[in-house]
């Protein structure tokens, strides 16, 4: 295994991290909510008085982060080795085991273990190992 130096970027990742755990604490700390993307798009399917417009605040703000942030950055190109249909399919399954494991990962990793949810502590080692299996045999299993 290789490392590729010229895009490994440890103290990058680290503020990002720190930035999202802010954000989450920050979030449960002042609404008592889960910082969960799964949750707050699935409260907008199922909408409650008065829950509709700090779930749809918080979605618009999640797409104009990144309009905001090009001026500084510069256009970013993303480079995605997939089809649409794969991308449409692995979609699906990501909504499906969200739904199936009753949150994502955000809501379980970043926040269901930081408040010590042993349903979380569960979930996330689920996700760890399906993608950890998934590169082993994409990467290495497969011709």
């Amino acid at each position: 295994m290789t490392v590729d130096w010229n895009h490994f970027t440890p103290w990058l990742s680290l503020g990002g991290g720190l930035v999202l755990g802010l954000a989450a604490a920050l979030f449960i700390l002042l609404n008592g909510r889960i910082l969960g993307i799964s949750g707050i798009v699935g409260g907008l399917l199922r909408p409650q008085a008065g829950d509709v417009a700090w779930r749809l605040s918080f979605l618009l703000g999640l797409l104009a982060a990144p309009l905001l942030y090009q001026p500084l950055a510069g256009r970013l190109a993303p480079h995605i080795d997939a089809s649409s249909a794969m991308l449409i399919l692995a979609g699906l399954m990501v909504g499906g085991g969200t739904r199936y494991g009753a949150g994502c990962t955000s809501g379980h990793g970043v926040c269901g273990i930081a408040r010590l949810s042993p349903r979380s502590l569960v979930a996330t080692l689920a996700f760890m190992a399906s993608g950890f299996l998934t590169v082993f045999l994409i990467r290495h299993a497969m011709p």
